[in-house]
């Protein structure tokens, strides 16, 4: 003769709608995780492109100097990387390197290159890119050169 298994009815089924939503919670809580880390990696790429933008268009501002004033070519030599000491006008080369800071990266630095024989001009800026997916320094940089 077959026993039959007793039948607990609503007894057996008691909490499992609470584990459940507790298990839908879990996996909601991890996604919203997933996309604030995604989000916070996505400002520090945008701060990091905002700094290579601006680093071209002070290059190509620099370029702009120095194609007005090509009579003093060599007055806008430095060489190396230098850079602003907070004293510089707007429109001279200090300005320029001091405009770099504000614009770029408080430790960017710029140099330029001109040549007044062949009227080449190679111009640069620098900076330490430590917003760039990583978080390390990595150095930024980015030169034009141009016959004027």
């Amino acid at each position: 003769m077959k026993q039959k298994t007793p039948f607990h009815g609503r007894r057996a089924q008691q909490g499992v709608g609470m584990l459940e939503v507790m298990i839908a919670v879990l996996v909601l809580a991890i996604g919203i995780l997933g996309i604030a880390a995604l989000q916070a990696i996505t400002l520090k790429n945008t701060g990091s492109s905002a700094s290579r933008t601006q680093a071209a268009i002070q290059v190509y501002s620099m370029m702009d100097i120095i194609r007005a004033d090509r009579a003093n070519l060599g007055t806008y030599n430095t060489n190396i990387y230098t850079a602003g000491d907070g004293t510089g006008t707007a429109g001279t080369m200090m300005g320029w390197l001091d405009g770099l800071k504000t614009t770029v990266a408080p430790d960017a630095k710029g140099r330029v290159i001109c040549d007044a024989n062949s009227m080449i001009c190679s111009i640069g800026v620098q900076w330490s890119d430590v917003r760039a997916t990583g978080g390390a320094a990595i150095p930024g940089k980015i030169e034009v050169t141009s016959q004027l």
